[in-house]
């Protein structure tokens, strides 16, 4: 079971900073192998959704950006899940929330995210679409994507 929590930078606990930089970490650099620097000043502007397992460690995180802080439109990014849960719909269950915060923080407003390029379809099951051509993101391809 996964309690969800939604933060801005300033409520967040000096451990879950941590354990949110962690996770980001881990996927981001180890895994992915994308030597990006995740420490880009955004998050002090977001909002941060994350997921918390029975054990205390978050193991679904999202950060979430108001119009105009990213892009015109809202967006979010830095989505995972950790290995843990991938597999269960922890993923959609996430992004459910995270379009849910959006809409209540912002209201019904179009949503622009930077996708990796292997999760069009995910993204497209979402009601996002593809608007622009595949490009290199730290070596990863991605695309960008607006849901209006």
């Amino acid at each position: 079971m996964i309690q969800w929590f939604t933060k801005s930078f300033g409520e967040l606990t000096n451990e879950e900073l941590y354990a949110i930089m962690q996770i980001r970490f881990n996927v981001f650099i180890i895994e992915q192998n994308c030597m990006a620097e995740d420490l880009d000043d955004y998050d002090q502007q977001a909002l941060h959704l994350f997921g918390v397992d029975e054990e205390g460690k978050v193991v679904a995180y999202t950060r979430i950006f108001g119009p105009g802080k990213k892009y015109e439109e809202a967006a979010f990014g830095r989505v995972l899940t950790a290995k843990s849960v991938r597999g269960q719909g922890a993923g959609k269950e996430l992004m459910k929330r995270t379009l849910a915060a959006i809409e209540a923080h912002f209201g019904k407003v179009p949503v622009k995210i930077s996708a990796q390029s292997y999760l069009l379809k995910f993204y497209g099951e979402l009601g996002f679409q593809q608007v622009s051509e595949e490009y290199d993101d730290h070596g990863l391809p991605h695309i960008d994507m607006i849901r209006p």
